[in-house]
C-alpha cells in the first residue's frame, strides 16, 4: 500500500507557504535580535525553497526544470538542515523561541516529504 497522500498541488502550495513562513520566522518568533545563523538559516533555506519551487515540474513551478523526486531530495535536505542547524550553529542554547522553530518546521518537512506523491495528476493520468 502506497503511504504517498500528499498530490503534487498540495506540496506545491505547502512549499511556498512554507518558504515564506521561514523567510518571516525571526520576525513572527521574535528572534531577529539574535543574529547569525539562527537569523540567516532559516531566511536563506525559505528563500532557496521558493526559487527551487518555481523549477520543479508540479503544478505550482514556472520553469518547470526540476523533477518532482530531485525536489523532494531538496525538501528532505532543508529539513535535515534545518533539524540540525541549532548543534550544528550553536544557537540551541539561545531562548526556545530561537531554535525550536527550525527543529519543528524541519521534522515537519521530512516527514511531509515522506507523504508526498512523486507524479501529478496530469502525469499519473497519462499512463
Amino acid at each position: 500500500m502506497d503511504m504517498r497522500f500528499i498530490s503534487t498541488k498540495i506540496q506545491g502550495a505547502l512549499d511556498y507557504l512554507v518558504g515564506l513562513a521561514l523567510i518571516l520566522a525571526p520576525m513572527l518568533f521574535g528572534f531577529q535580535d539574535i543574529g547569525g545563523a539562527a537569523v540567516y538559516v532559516p531566511v536563506v533555506l525559505g528563500a532557496a525553497l521558493i526559487v527551487y519551487s518555481l523549477l520543479t515540474q508540479y503544478e505550482w513551478g514556472v520553469f518547470k526544470l526540476l523533477s518532482m523526486t530531485y525536489h523532494l531530495a531538496l525538501n528532505a535536505a532543508v529539513g535535515v538542515l534545518l533539524v540540525l542547524s541549532p548543534f550544528l550553529f550553536g544557537f540551541v542554547n539561545e531562548a526556545p523561541n530561537a531554535w525550536v522553530p527550525h527543529v519543528v518546521v524541519g521534522i515537519i518537512m521530512i516527514i511531509v516529504v515522506l507523504f508526498s506523491q512523486t507524479t501529478t495528476f496530469s502525469n499519473t493520468s497519462e499512463a
